[in-house]
C-alpha cells in the first residue's frame, strides 16, 4: 500500500512547479522588516458586535494548575485573567486570590524555592521566547533578576534542595546550545558548570551533586548522561547512537532510573532502568504513556496515558511499584498531576470536562482527602451548552483511518453547515478533546469544527509519529487534502455540498498553505497563522537554537533539498486560487515574519484574494488580549466572508 501512495506522490510532484520566490529574505525579528511595512498591515479595526462575542468568550478564565508550597499553604500559578499571563497566589481554598506580577510582558511561575521564600519567576518580552530568569519574595515585591539577557533564553533548572543555589541553562555562550550555571542566592555570583555543544537540560539531580542530563536531538529523541560537577566527568547513560526517545528521572533505588520510552515497542511505556536492564512498571497497551513524573522525596510516581486524546492518570509507590487507586472523576476529559510538594505529601490535579474549564485540586496521598483551591470563571456564559468533541475519523486514500475531533452546531440554516478544518501544530502535536471556547466560537458562527491528527502527530505510537520524517512527508501530506475529499463527499445536504475552509497555526499553517497550494480546489478559503511557506529559507533563517530540532523534522536542507522543495508551498503558487489570509507575529523566532511576506506577495501577484496581518509585539502566535481579539476576530471574519456570503 505505501507503494501506491509514493506514486500517487510522485505524480503530483512531477508536476511543473515554480521556483522558490526569487528574492527571499534574510534574518528574523523586527531587525529583518522594515517599520513601514509592520504599520501597512496592522490588524483593521473590526465590527463591535463580532469582537464583542470574542471578549464574552475571552471573559471565561481557568487557573494554570500551579504549585504548592512544602508546608501545603500557599498555592502559586499563572493565570491570563488580565489579558496576559501573570502569577497569582492563594492562601487557601477557594480564597480571593492575590496578584504576584504584572505589566505587559507574559510572566510565568517556573518553581519555588524549599525554603518558601521565593518564587522563580520567568518572563518573555514581545513574544521573543528570550525569556529571563527572576526570583521574588513570597509575600510580594520587586522581581530581582538572575538573568535577562537580549537574543538569549534563560531557563530554570532546579533549586537546590538547601535553597542556597538556582541551576540554570542559557544559550549565551552559543546561540545554538545551552550552557548550564549555577546561581547563588545570597550573593547572586553566577558559576558556569556546564559548556558542552547540545541543546542539553538537567532532568533531575541528587543529593551528592550529580545531574542528570538530557541532550535533545530532536524534538523527540534525547541522550542521557550523568555528571558530576566537582570532577566533570560525564558518563553515558541512555540514547547514545540509538536516535530512540528517552524521558528519566532517578528513582527511589540507588543506581536506578524512571524511564519513559518507545524503544521496545511502538508506544511509549514506563520502566525501571538498571544497568542496561529495562523492567515494565506500565501495562502493555496501545497507547502512549505521555507523561510522568516523581516527587522530590521519591514516595511516589505519576504517569499519564494518552487514549486517542483522553487522559488518564495513574500512580505506583515509587518503593514497591504497587499501583496506587487515584480519585474518579465523572466526564473527565483529562486528568493530570501536575506538581508535588518536597515532601511528597501533597500533590495538584487538574481536571478538565468537554463543558467546563481546567479545575484544579490538592491531593493529600496520605489521606485520599481531595480538595479543591481554585474557581474558573465563565461570567454570563452557561458552558454547559458548548459542542462536545466527538472523535470520528476519515480515510487517507491509502485506506489508513485519519482521526479526528469534530464539535457540531445544534443545527445550520440553511444546512449543510461550513466546516473549518483546523490542523494542529508541531508537527509532533495532537488536537484533543476537553475544553475549547476557541472551537466554541466557530461552533456558534454556525461552523462544523474539525481537527485531524494526520500522520506525523504524536499520540499515535511511535510509527504512526515518524510517518512524516523529512521525505516521508511526501508519503503522507496527502492527508491534508483527504480530509477535504471526504467532506466534501459525506457531509452534504439537500443535494449542496458544503464549503471548507482550512486554518491552523505553527505546522497547521504549514497545513493551511500546503492545502491552498499543493492541493488547490481542496479548500474554499484558508487562514495561516505562523506558518512555514517556503522550508529552505525557513531552516535557513530560523532562530540558531531551533534549526537543529527542526532539519531533524522536515529534512536536512543538503541531502534533502528535493523533497524540501517539493513540500514548500511557495513552489505551488501557481495553482493558488481561493482566498488566502495569513496572519505573523513578528518577532516570531521560530518561523521568521519573512515567511508570511513573501507568501503574500507572491499570491498578490497571481491576483487572488489575499490578507495579510502583522502583529509588532507578538511571535509564534498571540498573548496579548487585544491581538487575541484580533487574531480570532479576523479569522472569523475572513471565513465568515469566503465560506458563507458568496454564491
Amino acid at each position: 500500500m505505501k507503494q501506491v501512495v509514493r506514486s500517487l506522490m510522485l505524480a503530483w510532484t512531477s508536476l511543473l512547479i515554480s521556483p522558490a520566490f526569487a528574492e527571499g529574505y534574510s534574518g528574523l525579528g523586527t531587525e529583518s522588516l522594515a517599520k513601514e511595512t509592520i504599520e501597512q498591515f496592522r490588524p483593521k479595526p473590526l465590527d463591535t458586535s463580532l469582537t464583542g462575542r470574542i471578549q464574552n468568550m475571552l471573559d471565561i478564565s481557568s487557573p494554570g494548575a500551579g504549585m504548592l508550597t512544602a508546608d501545603g499553604k500557599q498555592l502559586f500559578f499563572t493565570w491570563r485573567v488580565t489579558g496576559i499571563s501573570q502569577v497569582w497566589r492563594l492562601d487557601g481554598p477557594q480564597r480571593f486570590p492575590v496578584q504576584m506580577t504584572g505589566g505587559e510582558d507574559a510572566t510565568r511561575l517556573a518553581g519555588i524555592t524549599p525554603d518558601n521564600r521565593f518564587l522563580l519567576i520567568s518572563r518573555d518580552r514581545k513574544g521573543e521566547e528570550n525569556p529571563g530568569l527572576y526570583l521574588q519574595p513570597t509575600d510580594g515585591g520587586s522581581l530581582i533578576e538572575i538573568q535577562h539577557k537580549p537574543k538569549v533564553q534563560t531557563r530554570l533548572q532546579f533549586v537546590s534542595d538547601d535553597s542556597q543555589y538556582v541551576y540554570y541553562s542559557a544559550n549565551d555562550q552559543r546561540q545554538d546550545s545551552y550552557a548550564l550555571y549555577r546561581y547563588e542566592i545570597h550573593t547572586g555570583k553566577k558559576t558556569l558548570i556546564f559548556n558542552q555543544p547540545g541543546l542539553w537540560n538537567i532532568a533531575d539531580h541528587q543529593a551528592d551533586g550529580r545531574l542528570l542530563l538530557e541532550k535533545n536531538l530532536s524534538n523527540v529523541i534525547t541522550e542521557y548522561y550523568e555528571f558530576q560537577p566537582t570532577t566533570q566527568q560525564l558518563t553515558p547513560l541512555l540514547g547514545q547512537d540509538e536516535k530512540a526517545e528517552y524521558n528519566a528521572a532517578y528513582s527511589a533505588h540507588p543506581g536506578e532510573l524512571i524511564v519513559q520510552t518507545s524503544k521496545l515497542g511502538d508506544f511509549r511505556r514506563l520502566y525501571r532502568w538498571q544497568g542496561g536492564k529495562f523492567t515494565p512498571l506500565s501495562p502493555e497497551i496501545k497507547w502512549d504513556v505521555s507523561h510522568f513524573s516523581i516527587d522530590p522525596a521519591r514516595r511516589h510516581i505519576v504517569f499519564s496515558i494518552n487514549e486517542g486524546g483522553y487522559t488518564r492518570t495513574a500512580a505506583l509507590d515509587a518503593t514497591t511499584y504497587a499501583p496506587i487507586k487515584l480519585p474518579t472523576f465523572k466526564d473527565a476529559d483529562h486528568i493530570v498531576i501536575n506538581s508535588h510538594t518536597r515532601d511528597g505529601r501533597f500533590s495538584v490535579l487538574a481536571i478538565e470536562t468537554a463543558t467546563a474549564p481546567l479545575v484544579s485540586y490538592i491531593y493529600e496521598w496520605k489521606t485520599g482527602k481531595l480538595t479543591q483551591w481554585q474557581q474558573s470563571m465563565t461570567p454570563e456564559i452557561d458552558t454547559r451548552r458548548f459542542a462536545k468533541a466527538t472523535l470520528e475519523s476519515y480515510p487517507a486514500r491509502d485506506g489508513t483511518p485519519i482521526p479526528m475531533f469534530v464539535r457540531r452546531p445544534a443545527q445550520c440554516d440553511p444546512a449543510p453547515c461550513p466546516v473549518v478544518v483546523h490542523f494542529h501544530g508541531g508537527p509532533e502535536g495532537q488536537s484533543d478533546a476537553g475544553f475549547s471556547a476557541y472551537a466554541q466560537l466557530f461552533v456558534d458562527a454556525g461552523f462544523i469544527f474539525v481537527e485531524p491528527n494526520i500522520r506525523g502527530s504524536d499520540g499515535y505510537g511511535k510509527t504512526w509519529l515518524g510517518m512524516d520524517d523529512g521525505p516521508k512527508r511526501l508519503d503522507v501530506v496527502s492527508d491534508i487534502e483527504d480530509a477535504a475529499r471526504y467532506i466534501r463527499t459525506n457531509w452534504g445536504k439537500n443535494g449542496r455540498t458544503p464549503k471548507i475552509g482550512i486554518a491552523g497555526g505553527s505546522y497547521g499553517g504549514y497545513a493551511t498553505l500546503a492545502g491552498m497550494t499543493l492541493f488547490a480546489g481542496a479548500y474554499d478559503a484558508g487562514v495561516s497563522t505562523v506558518g512555514i511557506s517556503n522550508l529552505m529559507t525557513f531552516l535557513q533563517n530560523t532562530a540558531p537554537y531551533r534549526r537543529q530540532l527542526r532539519i531533524a523534522e522536515y529534512g536536512n536542507p543538503e541531502t534533502d533539498r528535493d523533497a524540501l522543495v517539493k513540500l514548500s508551498p511557495i513552489n505551488h503558487i501557481d495553482k493558488l486560487a481561493a482566498p488566502l489570509m495569513i496572519i505573523q507575529g513578528v518577532t516570531d523566532p521560530r518561523v521568521p515574519v519573512g515567511e508570511a511576506i513573501q507568501m503574500y506577495e507572491a499570491a498578490k501577484k497571481r491576483q487572488v484574494p489575499a490578507e495579510l496581518m502583522l502583529f509588532a509585539d507578538e511571535g509564534h502566535g498571540t498573548q496579548k488580549r487585544e491581538n487575541r481579539v484580533f487574531n480570532i476576530g479576523h479569522t472569523l471574519r475572513f471565513f465568515e466572508t469566503h465560506l458563507k456570503h458568496n454564491p
